[in-house]
């Protein structure tokens, strides 16, 4: 049976592999974002209900991140209006130890609806579609919590986790906490990554209140600054990120894509051997 699907953040690491994989199957896809017609903004809630009209089940994936100030109040909105809209289903992607996630997904799990939570860890991609690719671009990444060992997960399986969820009725009411296979740090990432990239990247360990300088004399913004403080100091290290989960297995019946798979596919696109900014 296909369904009409939403897609917020469709043109995003997680969402634009969604949309993708919900196409090939057949379904009838809306991007939610500023750039589409009818436009989606998260700043905008008077666009909310056009987008959601005649959408049965909705991915919600958050901008920047479910833990920064504003974020609840919008999953709060955003969840009235699909009720109100006859949405069915809700799919919402969460962060692994976030306790101010936690409570949007509160929000979502007591909505009366249909509803999957999806909880990653942090992203293989964010070292190729993020923060952390101009550092490596230019040859030289400047990390705090430098030896903190996390269990990096792919965007394309929490993609796929995320579209069985949407489509298929036996994970309604799941919360499914999605990692990598292993753990590693930000100096074994580096050296992965330029031993494939065949480039020298430098790394060194700096101090989180340095790190955040640095950020905004290159100008990012405040609240990315904010975010990125936050998922630093009570994110990374805490002991909720410190697991390794088989619940990839138990909804796609294959193990998480390994990192360096992940390096070996990336490094192919040529990505880390650009000039910064392009």
């Amino acid at each position: 049976m296909k369904n009409n699907i939403l897609v917020l953040g469709g043109t995003g690491k997680t969402g634009r592999r969604i949309v993708q994989k919900l196409n090939d199957k057949g379904h009838n896809v809306r991007i939610g974002s500023r750039s589409e017609s009818p436009a989606f903004d998260w700043d905008k809630p008077e666009t909310w209900g056009n987008v959601l009209e005649g959408m049965e089940k909705v991915y919600i994936t958050f901008q920047p991140d479910l833990a920064v100030p504003g974020a609840l109040e919008a999953i709060e909105g955003l969840v009235k209006e699909a009720k109100r809209k006859g949405v069915q289903k809700l799919v919402l992607l969460s962060g692994k130890g976030e306790r101010e996630a936690e409570l949007c997904e509160q929000v979502v799990i007591n909505s009366g609806l249909d509803h999957t939570i999806v909880r990653a860890s942090w992203f293989n991609q964010n070292f190729s579609e993020s923060f952390f690719l101009e550092p490596i671009q230019s040859g030289f990444v400047a990390l705090p919590q430098a030896d903190v060992k996390v269990p990096y997960v792919d965007a394309d399986d929490i993609a796929d986790v995320a579209v069985e969820a949407l489509i298929g009725d036996q994970h309604n009411g799941n919360i499914y906490e999605l990692t990598g296979p292993r753990f590693l740090t930000f100096r074994e990432i580096i050296n992965e990554i330029g031993q494939e990239a065949d480039r020298e990247i430098a790394f060194t360990a700096i101090a989180l209140p340095a790190y955040t300088k640095m950020l905004k004399e290159h100008g990012v913004p405040e609240d990315y600054v904010w975010l990125i403080n936050y998922l630093f100091t009570e994110v990374l290290g805490n002991e909720a990120n410190q697991v390794i989960t088989h619940d990839i297995e138990k909804v796609l019946g294959r193990k998480p894509k390994d990192f360096s798979a992940y390096v070996k596919e990336t490094a192919v696109t040529g990505v880390w051997n650009q000039p910064v900014g392009v």
